[in-house]
């Protein structure tokens, strides 16, 4: 409430202004000077007769006061009891409903994509074996890689890469073994070379290209240490052929048109100029692996190495204006549940392998890209519990 005067009365039900007005002026001798003094008192209490909501008391009448020579004199008096429009609230809805719309047809017509072409990028499998008893068991996943090499099928991709540590070679590693692992390196060279066969079964004329990781660099690394004499060693009068003791050569690389880089940490594949695939060399806990890379790389990269799916973005400003870089991992397609040997796994009094499941993440990548320097775009396709979906199509894996 407003009070326009300190002298109040207690009127009648409220009635409009203009009815008040009306009935001040009947009580005054001059109607017309009483409505003045009125608009008066308003005008001097900084009130707008259009902000006026409500007058609830009304009261005028004459007073007198004396002056320096004790002469008295009358003088009108008016006293108003109002309420301003907006303490009733607004008078119109605060939010709306938006305006009627009518969509019209949609005439944009997606691009039919010429020029494009598909990578496919298979992660850390880890292939391997422990024993239980007889039988040989697999610290790959089976049915992941099962998932993979469907997925290569449908895709039909001009190009596979391979990250790396898709051989495990525990046997040849610098941590203690335990007998469970022993006398597998065999076996895993006869899976490693199944492996090309069935990628180069399922994608005839891609080019498939195996990046070694810190796991193949084992291989050489152990010769060099235990038996330095074999290193390099190739078959006589064939200088030219990769050495007798090397990853191309046991697993047969060049029979299924496999090319080999090794040299971890420093190999790269380049899918197109913007993106390269590295096995990679850096980890950091809680996904912020990617953001390290991001630090460091001028261009997108795809890396392997810490079994993890992470994907992350970085834009800074360049000469021709923002530069968006991007850093993901696909994951693994190795078991996750303690099988393969880490420094968190932890061995039964036979030496096998207790079940403690990595936080790590099974998956592969799929990559649309125009070749040069031209554009590309990511799909993760993340496996779980044996099954993976990419582009509406459900992949149940085959555990052999």
């Amino acid at each position: 409430m407003t009070t326009a005067c300190a002298d109040i009365v207690e009127g009648s039900a409220p009635v409009s202004l203009g009815d008040q007005l009306q009935a001040a002026a009947d009580a005054a001798l001059t109607p017309k000077d009483r409505l003045g003094r009125l608009a008066d008192l308003l005008e001097r209490n900084g009130i707008d007769v259009d902000d006026i909501g409500q007058i609830s008391k009304v009261n005028l009448w004459q007073g007198f006061y004396k002056d320096a020579d004790g002469e008295a004199h009358t003088v009108d008096m008016a006293g108003v009891v109002l309420s301003p429009k907006w303490a009733e609230g607004p008078q119109w809805p605060v939010i709306q409903q938006g305006p009627a719309i009518k969509v019209p047809a949609n005439t944009v017509k997606p691009t039919v994509v010429d020029g494009w072409e598909r990578a496919v990028v298979l992660p850390d499998m880890q292939i391997g074996y422990y024993r239980t008893g007889d039988q040989l068991e697999p610290t790959h996943d089976e049915a992941a890689i099962s998932i993979a090499i469907a997925v290569i099928k449908d895709v039909k991709p001009s190009l596979i890469v391979m990250v790396g540590d898709n051989a495990d070679f525990p046997e040849l590693g610098k941590y203690r073994l335990s007998p469970a692992y022993a006398r597998t390196t065999q076996a895993t060279i006869d899976r490693v070379t199944m492996l090309v066969a069935q990628l180069r079964q399922a994608a005839p004329g891609a080019r498939i290209v195996y990046l070694a990781g810190n796991h193949e660099e084992r291989l050489p690394n152990y010769i060099l240490d235990n038996a330095a004499a074999a290193f390099g060693l190739r078959q006589g009068h064939l200088p030219d052929t990769w050495p007798v003791l090397s990853m191309p050569f046991l697993c047969r690389f060049d029979e299924f048109g496999v090319e080999y880089l090794p040299g971890y940490p420093a190999g790269s594949v380049w899918i197109n100029q913007r993106l390269r695939v590295i096995h990679g060399d850096k980890v950091a806990s809680g996904g912020s692996t990617a953001h390290k890379y991001l630090g460091t790389e001028k261009t997108s990269v795809i890396y392997g190495h810490i079994h993890r799916h992470e994907l992350a973005y970085r834009t800074r400003e360049d000469y021709d204006g923002p530069k968006t870089i991007m850093a993901a991992s696909p994951g693994c397609l190795a078991r996750t549940d303690g099988a393969v040997p880490s420094t968190k796994g932890g061995i039964d009094l036979d030496g096998r392998p207790v079940v403690r499941h990595e936080d790590w993440q099974q998956g592969l990548a799929v990559v649309e890209y125009e070749p040069g320097d031209g554009r590309f775009v990511y799909e993760p396709i993340i496996i779980h519990g044996g099954w993976a979906r990419h582009r509406s199509r459900i992949y149940v894996g085959n555990p052999l």
